[in-house]
């Protein structure tokens, strides 16, 4: 593994510093949980988490912007900006699943440089920078070599992607031919593409802050991610990743369809 550079180094330890922090609350049955204006529920541990990371952040690199999910986005003074997740798959986390992770990306130019996906619960850390390879604990990660669709695992997050009657875009068709279909969603879903244990993650709808520290990974291992349209973008709609050889087919096939 090569060394890692100041700004992966602080990702890093930042996003297992937020971990211990979310594992105090893990499980925690006075856990506080409160209801955001679009609907969706954030904790206690949400916020301080993301509290935790923004001011380590600003500390070293005070010029740099902040994006997050649970702030307002703080402007860059010069070409960088972090993008953040505290916990990415708060409904998981509230109900003791340990399948939620904290999301650190640096996005330079607007281009995503790095990503760590750290998962406490399961002492799982997954980091990438780019031309740097894919690494699982320090371990090199890459996306498994599977190309018959009929022999993959397909994950998804959300319901609607099982619903009938499906739409005729190339990936929701996936669920129809996969070998395996499985719910194992969120953050987790994309990082077991990643390190080769699915071959597909699809996620139909996505902020930037669930995806942006996934696409450098997946990428590194080997993958491919891209959005519904067939760009790779933390801001498009939704995200999928996949391996090589199904990624590849999947994005001549959109290309086809739109």
């Amino acid at each position: 593994m090569k060394t890692m550079t100041s700004d992966l180094q602080l990702a890093v330890e930042l996003a297992e510093q937020a971990g211990r922090l979310t594992l105090d609350y893990f499980t925690r049955k006075s856990l506080q949980v409160f209801t955001k204006r679009d609907a969706t529920p954030v904790t206690e541990a949400d916020r301080k988490a993301e509290e935790l990371i923004r001011t380590a952040i600003t500390s070293h690199y005070p010029e740099d912007g902040l994006l997050g999910e649970e702030f307002d986005e703080r402007p860059a003074m010069n070409n960088r900006r972090w993008i953040i997740d505290p916990i990415d798959g708060t409904k998981a986390f509230i109900h003791g699943v340990p399948l939620y992770g904290v999301l650190i990306a640096l996005e330079v130019d607007g281009f995503l440089k790095l990503g760590v996906v750290h998962f406490p619960a399961l002492r799982e850390l997954y980091h990438a920078e780019r031309g740097s390879g894919a690494f699982l604990n320090g371990s090199p990660i890459t996306v498994s070599s599977i190309s018959d669709v009929r022999q993959s695992t397909v994950l998804y997050t959300e319901r609607e992607y099982l619903l009938d009657p499906p739409t005729l875009h190339p990936v929701d068709m996936l669920r129809h031919d996969a070998g395996l279909v499985r719910g194992w969603g969120d953050c987790y879903g994309h990082m077991l593409v990643a390190s080769g244990r699915a071959e597909v993650s699809v996620d139909k709808v996505m902020s930037p802050w669930d995806c942006a520290a996934l696409i450098p990974v997946v990428l590194e291992a080997g993958g491919c991610c891209f959005d519904y349209r067939g760009v790779t973008t933390a801001f498009g709609e939704g995200l999928v990743s996949a391996n090589k050889v199904i990624g590849t087919t999947l994005l001549d096939s959109i290309e086809q369809h739109v």
